[in-house]
C-alpha cells in the first residue's frame, strides 16, 4: 500500500502544534529578558553573541585593526562600553570585513544597537521566507500556516535569542536559490561567495558545485569572496587578514572554547564526538561527511530537470551536516528547505517514501529543541534525522515529477 505524503500531518494539526510551539518559545523568552538592566533572569547578557559584533563595530569605528583578534583587548573594550558585560570573552573568528558591517551600530548604545539588529535579522528572515514561499505554488493557499510555522521555527528563535549573524547566511542561500532557479549561475556564485564571513557554511556547496561541474558558480564565488576580503584589506591593511588566516589554521585547538555547550551543535563532527569521544571520531566525521556529500551530489546529477524541489534542500541539509562548526542558530538556513519540501510533498508524487519524508521533516523541525538531552544520551537525534532526510532525497532522486523550471548546472 502506498503512503500518502505524511497523511497524519494535517494542516489543522500543524497549526495547533505551531501555535503551541510559538507561544511556548516566545512567551518564555519575553519573560526571561523582561528584567531591568542588561542581564536576563538566567544571568546572561541580553543578546548574548551580539556583544561580540557590537565590540567589533567599536573596533572598526576606531580603526583598531590590530585588536580584531586580541581577546583581552576586546574584553576590556566591551566592559568599558557595556559595564554589565564585564568578564565576558569571545573567540574572534570572523574575517576583518565583518567588523565594518557593524561599525554603524557603534554610534548607538548597546540596547539600541541590539534592538536594531534584532529588527534587521527578523526582517531578513521574513523577506527570505516570503521570497521562497512565492515560488511554491502548492503553498499559496497555506500562507497563514506558513507564517505561523516560520515564527515558531526553532532556528529563527535561536537566531534572535543568540543575536547571531545567521540571517545573513540565510540571505545568501536564498538569493543563490532564486538565481540558480533562473539559471543565472555566475550571479548565484556571487551570493555563495558572500558566505566567506561564515566559511564553514560554504564547504558543502563548493564541493557539490565542483563535483557537478558548475564552474560559473565557482568562479562567481571566488570573485565575491575575494572582493569581500579585499574590503577588509582596503580598510585595515593586510595584517588583520593574515591574523585571521592564522586563527583559522589553529581553530582546531580552541574548539572546546568555541563550543562551550556542544549539545547545542547539530553537525556530524559533534555527533561523533558525543558518540565516540576519541581520535577516531574525526575519521568517522570525514567518512560520514563524504557519504552525505555523495548523496547530495547524486541528487544533482540524477535530477537534471528538477526545479530544485529536491536538489536544493539536499544541498542545505548537507551544508548543516558537514559543517565543521554548526550551532543551533545556524539551522535558520534550513527555512528554504522546509518550504520547498512542503511544496514538493503537497504535489503528491506517487512514491512510497514520501510519507516517511514528511515525518522526518517534522522531526528535523522540532528535534533541535531537545539537543540538551544529548548531555546524557550522547546521541544527537537531530543529526540522525537529517541524515535520514538526505538519504531519502537520494532514494527519491529519480522519481520527482515536479515541472522543470531550470536546467542542469554545468551545461
Amino acid at each position: 500500500m502506498q503512503l500518502r505524503p505524511a497523511a497524519w500531518l494535517t494542516s489543522k494539526r500543524l497549526r495547533a502544534h505551531g501555535t503551541l510551539l510559538a507561544l511556548c518559545l516566545w512567551s518564555l523568552y519575553v519573560w526571561t529578558i523582561a528584567t531591568p538592566g542588561l542581564r536576563d533572569r538566567n544571568g546572561n547578557l541580553k543578546g548574548t553573541d551580539f556583544l561580540h559584533f557590537y565590540t567589533l563595530g567599536l573596533l572598526a569605528d576606531a580603526h583598531r585593526g590590530a585588536d580584531l583578534y586580541d581577546i583581552d583587548a576586546q574584553a576590556a573594550l566591551a566592559a568599558q562600553q557595556v559595564p554589565q558585560a564585564a568578564g565576558i570573552r569571545y573567540l574572534p573568528l570572523y574575517p576583518p570585513q565583518v567588523s565594518i558591517l557593524f561599525a554603524p551600530l557603534a554610534y548607538l548604545s548597546y540596547p539600541w544597537a541590539l534592538g536594531w539588529w534584532w529588527a534587521c535579522s527578523a526582517a531578513i528572515y521574513a523577506i527570505c521566507c516570503y521570497a521562497v514561499w512565492r515560488v511554491c505554488p502548492n503553498l499559496r493557499r497555506h500562507g497563514g500556516l506558513v507564517l505561523l510555522l516560520a515564527i515558531a521555527f526553532p532556528g529563527f528563535f535561536n537566531l534572535i535569542a543568540w543575536g547571531q549573524t545567521s540571517a545573513l547566511a540565510l540571505a545568501c542561500f536564498t538569493l543563490m536559490f532564486l538565481l540558480l532557479r533562473e539559471r543565472r549561475e555566475f550571479l548565484a556564485g556571487l551570493a555563495l561567495g558572500c558566505l566567506i564571513f561564515k566559511p564553514q557554511l560554504a564547504v558543502a556547496a563548493v564541493i557539490v558545485f565542483v563535483a557537478v561541474g558548475a564552474w560559473k558558480v565557482i568562479a562567481g564565488a571566488a570573485i565575491s569572496a575575494s572582493a569581500q576580503l579585499g574590503v577588509g584589506v582596503l580598510y585595515y591593511g593586510t595584517e588583520p587578514l593574515r591574523n585571521w588566516i592564522d586563527v583559522l589554521r589553529n581553530v582546531g585547538h580552541v574548539m572546546t572554547y568555541l563550543e562551550p555547550k556542544p549539545y547545542q551543535t547539530h553537525s556530524l563532527r559533534t555527533f561523533w564526538n558525543f558518540l565516540l569521544p576519541s581520535q577516531n571520531s574525526f575519521a568517522l566525521y570525514l567518512l560520514s561527511s563524504l557519504v552525505v556529500l555523495g548523496m547530495a551530489i547524486a541528487c544533482w546529477h540524477r535530477n537534471p530537470t528538477d526545479s530544485f524541489g529536491l536538489r536544493y534542500p539536499a544541498l542545505l541539509f548537507a551544508t548543516v551536516l558537514v559543517a565543521p562548526h554548526l550551532t543551533v542558530y545556524d539551522l535558520v538556513i534550513l527555512a528554504p528547505a522546509f518550504l520547498l519540501l512542503a511544496d514538493w510533498l503537497l504535489s503528491e508524487p506517487q512514491c512510497d517514501l514520501t510519507g516517511w519524508l514528511g515525518t522526518l521533516l517534522y522531526l528535523a523541525y522540532v528535534l533541535p529543541l531537545l539537543g540538551w538531552l544529548t548531555r546524557w544520551t550522547h546521541l544527537q537525534l537531530s543529526v540522525v534525522v537529517m541524515c535520514a532526510v538526505v538519504y531519502l532525497f537520494w532514494k527519491l532522486g529519480g522519481e520527482s515529477n515536479s515541472p522543470a523550471r531550470g536546467g542542469r548546472l554545468g551545461d
